[in-house]
């Protein structure tokens, strides 16, 4: 149930759990990721460690929901977890796979920490195929009562008398005078103005690194939400890199969005401290994403004198 794989030359132990090892087919697995890292990881700005990314579907698994990376202290340790949710349709005894971790130790050298894999048993219903099939029942009529049916005879009552108001209330209602629309800033300028004011107040240099990042993908989440209609502010970051799959012209720069939000993740729930020059190049991403996806501008019509001959 528990598999815990330790990597000892950066002292960091990471574990791939499950809830159960047998289950039906089509019933779910709790899969839980977990990297335990010490004080003096935490506290070093060059060490880092980046969950692994486990796709929608590999064999004889399917990926139902993912949870978002949290942080819990365990006395002098801190506990990065992140929990997946998994079914199967194929029957037999499978083995999930191990999953890595990248890790950057304190001399900024990378690695990796893989997890043990999981054996998982995926069972069929029981059959006893010694009875033998019961005959299949005729229709049979039941007598017809009002009153079965008074409850939804009220409603449509009700519905009849509230449609009724409506109409008259509306009718009586004095009309009000036309509303003018106000032009508004468009989605991208918004982004860009707020990246210009995230900029000027110059957060992570006065030590501010998680409302930094939290500001900047804010930004980026609010500009996607207004102007692709993603529900972006709701969604975990690779929820979010899933989504944007449809958008042709924001999908071009997934490589980019996936880098500044495994950075900006890192740094918000690992408390994690990224370099001055990864603050400036998540910066620059944000800003060539908003560019690359800028909306082309719409040129005013031309307006067409007729003369009188």
């Amino acid at each position: 149930m528990m598999l815990p794989f330790g990597l000892l030359a950066q002292q960091i132990s990471v574990i791939a759990q499950t809830d159960t090892n047998s289950i039906r087919i089509g019933e779910q697995i709790k899969l839980q990721l977990t990297a335990t890292l010490t004080p003096a990881q935490i506290s070093n700005a060059n060490f880092k460690v980046a969950f692994p990314v486990i796709p929608d579907s590999l064999d004889h698994f399917e990926v139902v929901n993912r949870s978002a990376i949290d942080t819990v202290q365990d006395g002098t340790r801190h506990l990065l977890h992140q929990t997946y949710t998994l079914t199967s349709f194929d029957s037999g005894h499978w083995t999930f796979p191990p999953v890595r971790f990248e890790v950057v130790d304190a001399s900024g050298t990378p690695d990796s920490a893989f997890t043990q894999p999981i054996g998982i048993d995926v069972n069929t219903v029981a059959v006893d195929t010694t009875k033998a099939f019961k005959p299949i029942k005729t229709v049979q009529s039941v007598p017809w009562n009002i009153w079965d049916y008074w409850i939804y005879l009220a409603i449509g009552a009700g519905l009849v008398l509230l449609i009724g108001g409506l109409i008259w209330f509306f009718r009586r209602k004095p009309k009000k005078a036309p509303v003018v629309n106000v032009p508004t800033i468009s989605p991208y300028e918004l982004a860009v103005h707020n990246l210009k004011a995230l900029k000027e107040e110059k957060l992570w240099q006065q030590g501010d690194v998680k409302q930094y990042y939290t500001r900047l993908t804010d930004i980026l989440r609010t500009y996607f939400e207004n102007q692709f209609g993603i529900a972006a502010l709701e969604l975990t970051s690779e929820e979010l890199l899933n989504n944007i799959k449809p958008i042709t012209k924001l999908n071009q720069q997934r490589d980019k969005l996936r880098s500044l939000l495994a950075i900006a993740d890192l740094a918000k729930f690992a408390k994690l401290q990224p370099t001055p020059d990864e603050h400036e190049d998540c910066m620059k991403k944000a800003e060539e994403i908003l560019e690359w996806t800028r909306p082309p501008k719409v040129e005013p019509a031309q307006e067409t004198k007729s003369e009188n001959h």
